[in-house]
């Protein structure tokens, strides 16, 4: 029996990287999925790829009507909703506090911890009432930078933030639905820093493009991650498998959170 079978999830930013990954591995496991992404280009080529298991909704996370729509678009093509996957996530191009302009920290503010924290409570609130009918769960994209120092102030404010959403949901819903989270470490994927903070990092975009070498001699097995390495964390977060944890992070990041020092490396 396949990990996912009967489960229909919706995943956010799932278009590229670790929610693509997740995507198509939830559909290997048996899954029925809504990939939800504010590119649809991006969704089409995923479409395309992994075919009739996925539905696609192109929207922006900031939106409570496009969470809302995702999870309708699951109950209508495949009856229910059982697991939503928080996963969309912006970065701060690593831009200290002091080397703001007041433009960059009222801007950069607004669309890290607009997509980062603001997309995570916006799905989560769209999500409840059909989780809370299938006794479903939540699972939420982490980072290191959710317990350690790595990244920039806005990053690392959002992913402290995104652990207490997991921990005070995992009590709210309570006994009904479980919440948990995986917290990944620098990985190779087309992470997108904030537009109003990519320029004063020199360049437009300077997470855009995946670092085939991430994560390599800052990890304890020296290994280039890459978004599958993270994607069954996932899927045994959402299956039965998991069903008395709640509250609790996987973390995947090949050793690095018991380092001793934490060299500065970008993170998911």
């Amino acid at each position: 029996m396949q990990w996912l079978e009967n489960e229909v999830a919706v995943v956010t930013g799932s278009g590229s990287g670790i929610g693509k990954a997740v995507v198509t591995r939830f559909v290997e496991e048996g899954a029925k999925v809504v990939a939800f992404d504010l590119s649809a280009q991006r969704l089409a080529g995923l479409k395309e790829e992994v075919g009739d298991g996925v539905a696609v909704v192109s929207g922006d996370v900031r939106s409570l009507e496009d969470n809302r729509r995702a999870v309708a678009t699951a109950v209508s093509e495949f009856g229910k909703l059982t697991v939503f996957v928080g996963n969309a996530g912006i970065h701060d191009a690593r831009r200290p506090l002091a080397e703001l302009s007041d433009e960059e920290l009222e801007k950069g503010y607004e669309e890290v911890l607009g997509v980062n924290v603001k997309g995570y409570l916006l799905g989560a609130k769209a999500a409840i009432p059909e989780l809370m009918k299938t006794r479903g769960n939540m699972v939420f994209t982490l980072s290191t930078s959710s317990f350690y120092v790595s990244g920039g102030t806005l990053y690392v404010a959002s992913k402290h933030a995104a652990l207490g959403i997991v921990r005070q949901l995992a009590n709210e819903l309570a006994p009904t639905v479980r919440v948990n989270g995986v917290a990944p470490s620098g990985t190779a994927t087309g992470l997108r820093a904030a537009p109003s903070l990519a320029a004063g990092a020199g360049g437009d975009d300077v997470f855009g493009a995946p670092r085939p070498q991430a994560g390599m001699g800052r990890n304890l097995l020296d290994v280039a991650v890459v978004p599958e390495d993270h994607a069954a964390a996932y899927v045994m977060l959402a299956s039965s498998q998991s069903r008395i944890m709640t509250g609790e992070v996987i973390h995947t990041d090949a050793g690095r959170g018991v380092t001793s020092v934490l060299a500065p490396l970008s993170t998911t």
